[in-house]
């Protein structure tokens, strides 16, 4: 399978729906039978898959180690990846949104503290609004660093909101709508041209002609 087109699958919250809409437009990945093996092929033998962590996945794309993958869009916007991104999949919808304690007046932007996992788009949507604000970047659970006195606000992704209102948060404005993303290594796209863009063709069939299954 050394020319087929290697597919990076979201390690998380996007693999099920990415597989699913994968098997929607005709590309079954094969059982794993229990093996720890790390490249699974798909059922017609013209697909490689890898399951990779969201956030490796844009770069294993522009490197051109992996032909294209599904990843969603605040880590697109985060890595700043120079790939294409030819399909919005129309799954792993929520939205980037700046949230704070409710209740509690914000401090002037010059020394708002803001705890995120994503600093630059957080530097580039406050540069955006020309306010300069201190980013504390964390890679865990950010919905804490307020309660705990870390930050003063925080931006993070919700889909209900819910999470933010059991830890006392209000939204206070959105930061970007997020959604997954079929990327492709540019070069890719011209050496592997018939593959890809067959496949973009079939995951098109799916999102845009018979949506009614996405969530």
């Amino acid at each position: 399978m050394k020319n087929c087109v290697r597919i990076a699958l979201p390690k998380g919250r996007l693999y099920d729906s990415g597989t699913a809409l994968l098997a929607r437009a005709g590309i079954e990945i094969a059982p794993a039978d229990g093996s720890r093996k790390l490249v699974f092929p798909d059922r017609d033998g013209r697909f490689e898959f890898i399951p990779l962590k969201p956030v490796d996945i844009p770069v294993y794309v522009e490197s051109g180690t992996i032909d294209a993958g599904i990843v969603g869009s605040d880590i697109l916007r985060e890595v700043e990846a120079d790939v294409y991104e030819p399909v919005d999949l129309g799954i792993g919808k929520c939205r980037l949104v700046l949230a704070a304690a409710s209740g509690l007046a914000l401090p002037a932007a010059g020394s708002l503290r803001v705890a995120t996992k994503y600093p630059r788009t957080t530097e580039r949507f406050f540069r955006g609004k020309q306010l300069h604000v201190h980013i504390v970047k964390l890679d865990g659970s950010v919905e804490i660093a307020p309660l705990l006195g870390l930050a003063d606000a925080i931006v993070d992704l919700v889909e209900t909101g819910r999470t933010l209102r059991e830890n006392g948060m209000r939204v206070i404005e959105d930061v970007a709508s997020v959604s997954a993303k079929l990327i492709v290594n540019r070069t890719a796209m011209k050496t592997k041209s018939v593959d890809v863009r067959h496949l973009i063709t079939q995951l098109d069939t799916v999102v845009y002609e018979n949506p009614g299954q996405q969530d």
